[in-house]
């Protein structure tokens, strides 16, 4: 399938989220796979639930996989899983994620992407923790991963913005997100919405806009 993927004639990289260290041996073998994605979660039910592993082994999964991505030439990017908080009840405040993410930096982990996985945030909390990390963790690309309903996805991408992120996640048509979030209106943000909004605001893009109609299009015969 990565064959038919034209990735060198234009200026997309493709990431590939992995879950444990055998997907990740798997993934740096393909040239054209620049990222891995890692889903570390702050939640000890989540973790178990997502990645069959604790908080403690999946960290030592992450510095495996971080291992294999600098012999390959690969970057990992860590998502802060249930980063706004978590409806299990495990214990959760923002030093929590803090502590994580330093831990992570650690490991020399370069880019941290905060992920609101069951739709919790709030704008407030979204600009705080971001804007947060970002200023004091200079040298790493904070980014932010947004589960969103079509009523409050631009305040909290627009609290990301006002932060200072330039990393974002996005999915045409929104689909997708959490099964787990218990409700069905909390999905993937809209990169239909997202991109003419972060252009409003400034941000250099850089899109193949013909390409990019083109694959809503397809998105729309395929989601339906």
């Amino acid at each position: 399938m990565l064959k038919g993927l034209l990735v060198d004639q234009s200026g997309s990289k493709l990431l590939a989220i992995v879950a444990n260290v055998r997907g990740a041996e798997e993934a740096v073998l393909h040239d054209k796979i620049s990222y891995l994605g890692f889903p570390f979660s702050v939640s000890e039910t989540f973790q178990q639930r997502n990645t069959n592993s604790s908080i403690e082994q999946s960290l030592g999964r992450v510095e495996e996989i971080q291992n294999l991505c600098v012999k390959s030439g690969k970057q990992l990017v860590v998502y802060i899983s249930m980063g706004f908080g978590n409806p299990y009840g495990d214990p959760y405040d923002e030093e929590i994620v803090f502590e994580w993410v330093n831990r992570l930096v650690g490991m020399d982990i370069g880019i941290i992407s905060l992920a609101d996985t069951v739709g919790l945030a709030t704008a407030e909390q979204v600009f705080d923790m971001t804007s947060y990390l970002i200023e004091s963790l200079p040298g790493i690309e904070t980014g932010v991963h947004l589960h969103s309903t079509s009523v409050n996805w631009q305040e909290n991408l627009d609290a990301a913005v006002k932060a200072g992120c330039n990393r974002f996640d996005g999915a045409l048509k929104g689909i997708g997100g959490c099964p787990m979030a218990d409700d069905e209106l909390v999905g993937n943000m809209n990169t239909e919405l997202m991109i003419p909004y972060l252009e409003e605001k400034g941000l250099p893009l850089e899109l193949d806009q013909d390409a990019l109609q083109e694959s809503l299009r397809i998105a729309g015969e395929i989601f339906v």
